[in-house]
């Protein structure tokens, strides 16, 4: 069973409020720092971890200029096709673009440059559907247009309570994020949660559905699996204040051990913990499918888990240790910024979705 690691003094991790150094030098230190080789997790998946759960915490907000394929390669000391390979799958999902002459940026979690034809591509379908069941029905196209016109001059539909779909990774943490999203939202409006392992299943996306929540990074991914015309909000999330409690408060001598459920969090976790326990010197990390998982729990003091790996970890862990799960929450500046101008124009104006009589 190999010792645990010992943490430098300084913490390396991601530490995006300090001053020192310009935000894009410290994104590339941070990025090229937290790479971690002693984990069986490959450099290149790590590298998205870190990009993905950035993004997802907020800590790498929309428009963030990233490094360049060849910076960030060098300061991390991988292959340049790795970095490249990372940023391109990126690309596709969404999550990051690139600026011709001015650099690879996050972006909000879809492919925004076609948001705005996509939209009306989508209206002018409606239209033409609206039009042809007009004909079949013997209408003209003028009555058509005055119906239109007059549907917009009365102007927004009287409000109605909202129901949201928040889509997680688990159940059990998923409906923590929407009770604490609950707390944001009229006494009437409701949430119901699902998950994207459920959807890529084929579970059917509960409806009806004003607004589906998702974590940022997972946006674009979840977008493929609800149906059209549902806007789909990505929300970043901090970790909870109990979490921050409980890592201030660990023995210094304590021998803490981590257990991540992604490969691409691996690396992040880490960081993440010794942001709030500088003070902790012996932290080491594996991932729940690791062979030696049992008797690497047999050494610790203190077991940090992600959610979603309780059960197996508090029935591996030896009797009398500490288990702490690291949790996170929706990041109620995102809830503001983010979702709820998204559902007041939704109560204010004829998205508002309505149930068609049958």
């Amino acid at each position: 069973m190999p010792k645990l690691q010992t943490a430098p003094d300084a913490y390396s991790g991601i530490r995006y409020g300090e001053t020192e150094q310009s935000p894009d030098e410290r994104i590339l230190a941070n990025l090229a720092g937290a790479l971690d080789r002693t984990l069986s997790v490959p450099l290149g998946t790590q590298l998205r971890g870190l990009i993905e759960f950035g993004i997802a915490l907020g800590e790498l907000p929309t428009g963030q200029r990233l490094p360049s394929v060849r910076e960030l390669a060098e300061r991390a000391g991988i292959a340049h096709m790795t970095v490249a390979t990372v940023y391109r799958e990126l690309r596709e999902s969404g999550l990051i673009e690139a600026k011709p002459g001015a650099g690879t940026y996050v972006g909000d979690g879809h492919n925004s440059d076609s948001l705005r034809s996509h939209a009306i591509r989508k209206i002018q379908r409606r239209i033409e559907a609206l039009f042809n069941e007009a004909k079949q029905l013997g209408l003209a196209p003028s009555v058509v247009s005055s119906l239109v016109n007059a549907r917009a001059a009365r102007g927004p539909t009287p409000t109605r309570p909202l129901r949201l779909v928040m889509v997680g990774n688990f159940v059990e943490t998923t409906q923590q994020y929407a009770n604490r999203i609950q707390e944001h939202l009229g006494s009437d409006d409701t949430i119901v949660v699902t998950t994207v392992d459920a959807l890529h299943a084929g579970e059917a996306f509960p409806l009806p559905c004003d607004i589906c929540m998702t974590l940022a990074h997972r946006r674009g991914e979840v977008e493929h699996l609800v149906p059209s015309g549902i806007p789909v909000i990505g929300l970043s999330f901090i970790p909870a204040e109990e979490t921050r409690a409980q890592l201030a408060m660990l023995d210094p001598m304590a021998r803490v051990g981590l257990v991540s459920i992604f490969p691409e969090f691996a690396a992040l976790m880490k960081p993440g913990v010794l942001r709030f326990a500088p003070h902790v010197s012996a932290v080491d990390v594996r991932l729940i499918t690791a062979p030696d998982l049992a008797a690497f729990l047999t050494q610790v003091d203190v077991a940090i888990y992600a959610s979603g790996a309780e059960s197996a970890v508090k029935k591996l862990l030896p009797p009398g240790r500490q288990a702490l799960e690291f949790r996170y929450v929706p990041d109620p500046h995102a809830i503001r910024a983010t979702l709820l101008p998204v559902i007041e124009r939704l109560r204010s104006s004829n998205e508002t979705q309505e149930e068609e009589p049958s």
